[in-house]
């Protein structure tokens, strides 16, 4: 009798330790990502609903830091560099923690986001920015806790934090006018140096066209006044693959040059032997 209780009692544990039942959090987890002109900014949180109970000034209480959500903390994370209150808060992942006020609300961005809850102690040193809202009055209810982006322009958009019938919104302006002219100057220029070497490079290891590898790596010669041993032995090798043999060898010897002035034995060795191999008739 006591085998079976315990063969019994065995099954119970086992079958409990590998239970595989699921149901729904009473804060599900949320995850929005939104463009703000050039920026990604991306919010992931929980989302607890009022279900009939007052909220601001009882659930959460004035005066108090506030996780901002449920369980785990609420995480903010931005692509670039953002200027909130004409502070600049850099590129990266905070926790939003909030102390809630009848009149206005304090917005913290953290830079410790592995909190369940909020801290013990909120330390200074880990607080990126902190700046203060006045909270709104909605004449709809919203039943479920959320966090957005709203009022959306190229150069800015709204954090906004919405329950029951308060909102509160922070203005966050994005580099967008900085990164799009740097994008545009950048595409003007046109291809770098280091890209024609790359575009060379890929065509004779490729055993595409030899004649555009040459005029790549020729385009980047041009641009590169130190002309390096490197891209130098690269062209050498295309000019010899295309039957340039003489070329080539005036080439090589540019870059054993080059390269013995700068130490770099590996290519000097290449170079000679190259030479001694395009020179035999």
């Amino acid at each position: 009798m006591k085998k079976t209780i315990s063969t019994l009692l065995l099954a119970l544990v086992c079958s409990t330790g590998f239970s595989q039942v699921k149901t729904p959090q009473s804060s599900p987890k949320s995850s929005i990502t939104q463009v703000v002109g050039l920026t990604d900014v991306t919010i992931d949180y929980s989302r607890p609903s009022a279900k009939g109970r007052t909220v601001f000034g009882d659930l959460v209480p004035f005066g108090k830091l506030w996780r901002t959500g449920a369980n785990a903390n609420s995480i903010i994370t931005f692509s670039d560099d953002v200027m909130i209150d004409n502070k600049t808060l850099k590129k990266g992942k905070y926790a939003i923690f909030t102390v809630p006020k009848a009149d206005n609300w304090d917005i913290i961005f953290y830079t410790d986001t592995n909190n369940w809850g909020t801290p013990e102690t909120l330390e200074e040193s880990k607080v990126a920015l902190r700046t203060t809202a006045k909270p709104q009055t909605l004449n709809n209810k919203i039943e479920t806790f959320t966090i957005a982006m709203n009022h959306l322009d190229n150069n800015f958009g709204h954090l906004e934090i919405s329950w029951e019938k308060t909102l509160v919104a922070v203005k966050i302006e994005v580099p967008t006018n900085k990164t799009a002219m740097a994008s545009i100057e950048n595409a003007l220029n046109g291809p770098s140096a280091a890209d024609y070497y790359a575009a060379g490079t890929y065509y004779f290891q490729s055993n595409g066209d030899m004649k555009k590898a040459l005029e790549y790596v020729d385009k980047a010669l041009t641009m590169n006044p130190n002309k390096p041993f490197w891209q130098l032995r690269q062209k050498s090798l295309i000019q010899a693959k295309l039957g340039d043999k003489k070329g080539a060898i005036e080439t090589a010897k540019l870059s054993l040059a080059a390269a013995e002035e700068a130490k770099n034995n590996d290519y000097i060795k290449m170079n000679k032997d190259s030479i001694a191999e395009w020179s035999k008739k």
